[in-house]
């Protein structure tokens, strides 16, 4: 998962052989009851991730010009929903792995206004560092400044009153923080689609900006309801929308999705709009496992995959798309490709909904780090296992922990969290108060899987384990499910990168993907 091009990367370029044509046929996009009026699927909905959004000279050249092939094939007939710049969003929320508080965060947990006040003032000066590093023209500089410059002092006014609200008894803070986080959220996305607009208008680039932030427009409507009447007059023969990945809706999409709010948008956009085809540009491609681990030459796109494998990938914190995202697309059988921004030439890696391997394979190895194993045993569990699974399950959810996945015996139930120590620690206290006799554990583990398609072969979790025996990694849990498509190994998190080595070499380096790829 990396920008080069390693020697790999060569043998699979031209796997995908004839496709469909992106552009061919249809004229006007109209959008009403979330059908098109049109009958010809032929734009496509694509996605650009923070990192790619960052270089703005490889998206203008690689995705809006198609790596000098725009002229045959058309420069229209594509939405783009643009993500943040990076670490803007870690900025204005908090980050997302080091879990360093942003200007929300701040605001949540200060004391002291000038705690979050000076965050946003930091904010303002990236942001307009971004800016003075893509506008020359001092005029239009001024404008992007003054753009978002005026979002940033509307949400810090907003921040400032709310503050002074809940100084009063009657008001509690706690109760209007989803609203803030979603505020917040927005300024990213709106930042980075502006600015987009803007740069590419100077290319002589009909774009058109899309806001579905619903910033001052005073309406509550849904999502759908949203996307529909933004779209619902472009021209797709002579208009490029770019379209924030962040949209207001009544019942907020952060509360829902987190941070993969962006792909809820985009794939929203797609379904609504009857498209061809929905493409995911990330910084890297989605690989046989992290060529930072197991070496470039040996790490291979994964080309062919299904929706399954993509779920599999998210419940480790390796979103391809946010399953509920997927689930959409896989609904109206539209195909998703993930594509590395900065090797235009390949065709990336196509997820469908009917895909299964010829063969019985991995096709990936994937895990994650940082998670905590928190066991929960107690004698009297045995002949109430549902009683204590529920009301174990009802905490986690109450502290939104992320269960990554749970083992169980007869007095015995493990979560393993993708949650942060702070939540765990609540976690581990309240199932303390609903269950005193509960001897509960919390370990730092690590989960590591592999993953594919179609695992349904006999001989290959012992393979695995005899993998992992060998490199003298310890494992502490083991979970496959029957639907075969994943097998999970816990190990100590010291044995992380070495468990993802070892599997890799012994599950899919013996195979010539290469080749593969090239037959699909």
């Amino acid at each position: 998962m990396t920008k080069n091009k390693p020697a790999m990367y060569n043998k699979a370029a031209d796997f995908w052989g004839a496709s469909r044509d992106y552009f061919a046929g249809a004229s006007r996009l109209k959008v009403e009851n979330g059908q098109r009026r049109d009958s010809m699927n032929t734009h496509t909905v694509e996605k650009i991730g923070g990192t790619s959004m960052s270089d703005y000279r490889a998206v203008r050249d690689n995705i809006i010009l198609k790596n000098g092939r725009a002229k045959a094939e058309g420069l229209y007939r594509r939405v783009f929903v643009v993500s943040a710049y990076g670490g803007i969003t870690d900025m204005l929320l908090e980050h997302k792995k080091s879990g360093r508080p942003g200007v929300f965060a701040l605001f949540a947990g200060a004391d002291d206004e000038r705690e979050w006040s000076d965050a946003v003032a930091g904010l303002r000066s990236r942001m307009q560092e971004i800016n003075a590093g893509l506008f020359t023209d001092q005029v239009t500089l001024a404008k992007a400044n003054g753009f978002i410059g005026e979002r940033l002092d509307d949400a810090a006014n907003c921040l400032a009153d709310l503050e002074r609200v809940c100084q009063h008894g009657h008001f509690a803070l706690e109760g209007h923080l989803d609203v803030v986080s979603e505020m917040l959220a927005s300024l990213g996305e709106v930042h980075s689609a502006w600015n987009t607009v803007q740069l590419l208008k100077q290319e002589g680039i009909n774009a058109r900006f899309i806001d579905l932030t619903g910033w001052r427009d005073g309406e509550h409507m849904t999502l759908d309801e949203r996307i529909q009447r933004a779209f619902a007059d472009v021209d797709f023969e002579t208009e490029l929308p770019i379209a924030t990945g962040y949209a207001h809706t009544a019942d907020g999409l952060m509360k829902t999705f987190a941070r993969g709010y962006s792909e809820m948008t985009f794939s929203r956009i797609a379904v609504l709009t009857g498209a061809s085809e929905a493409i995911i540009h990330k910084e890297y491609h989605l690989s046989s496992a992290d060529p930072r681990l197991v070496g470039e030459e040996q790490a291979v796109p994964i080309g062919r995959t299904n929706y399954d494998v993509a779920d599999q990938l998210a419940n480790l914190g390796m979103e391809a798309i946010h399953p509920r995202a997927a689930k959409g697309l896989r609904q109206k059988q539209i195909p998703l490709r993930v594509m590395n921004t900065f090797e235009p030439e390949h065709r990336g890696t196509l997820v469908t909904g009917d895909y299964v391997s010829d063969t019985p394979q991995v096709e990936i190895i994937a895990g994650r780090k940082n998670i905590y194993a928190v066991e929960c045993f107690d004698q009297d569990m045995m002949g109430s296992m549902t009683s204590y699974d529920r009301a174990i399950n009802e905490t986690i959810a109450r502290f939104k922990g992320s269960v990554v996945t749970k083992d169980t015996n007869a007095n015995t139930i493990t979560h393993y969290l993708g949650s942060n120590l702070k939540t765990v620690k609540r976690i581990k206290s309240a199932i303390n108060e609903r269950f005193p006799d509960c001897d509960i554990q919390v370990r730092k583990v690590a989960v590591v899987s592999a993953i594919g398609s179609d695992m349904k072969t006999s001989g290959m979790l012992s393979r695995a384990v005899s993998a992992l025996a060998s490199s003298g990694i310890s494992i502490l849990a083991v979970h496959q499910s029957m639907r075969q498509v994943d097998m999970q190994f816990v190990v100590d998190e010291s044995d992380y990168e070495n468990a993802v080595k070892s599997l890799h070499a012994a599950l899919v380096e013996v195979h010539e993907h290469g080749e593969a790829i090239c037959a699909a």
